[in-house]
């Protein structure tokens, strides 16, 4: 009698006004409890690493005039031109330094804007660097 040879033989007990859930939806009851979505996200976002925008020296600021100088004066010839510029990160602190190249188109001064031909726009203020 150990073995439970007694109680195998029996029919399994069901409810008579009880409908019997379906194996699917009984297996659903146990999957994995998900309390924490999203927190793989939120700790992939936090160790991302962003870059601290750096200030530039009196030479380079020199440098940064002279060829936004030059470059003005190459506008109406369209210059392919490349400009490092600081990238704001959208989510936390920092940023990352990009390189762009393309054909200038105009400056606008009233927005500070450099406007490229293919409809790019780079605040001058981010600019670090011009590469003509």
């Amino acid at each position: 009698m150990d073995d439970y040879t007694d109680i195998l033989t029996h029919p399994r007990h069901s409810l008579q006004h009880h409908i019997p859930m379906k194996e699917e939806s009984r297996a659903a009851q146990f999957s994995a409890f998900a309390a924490l979505t999203g927190y793989d996200e939120e700790i992939s976002e936090t160790a991302r690493l962003t870059d601290s925008r750096d200030a530039l020296a009196e030479d380079d600021l020199a440098e940064l005039d002279a060829a936004f100088r030059h470059l003005l004066e190459a506008a109406p010839e369209h210059p392919r031109v490349t400009l490092v510029y600081f990238l704001p990160d959208a989510r936390k602190n920092g940023g990352c330094y990009t390189a762009y190249t393309g054909c200038f188109r105009h400056f606008d001064a009233a927005a500070r804007i450099l406007k490229f031909t293919d409809g790019k726009e780079i605040p001058m203020q981010a600019v670090s660097r011009i590469l003509l």
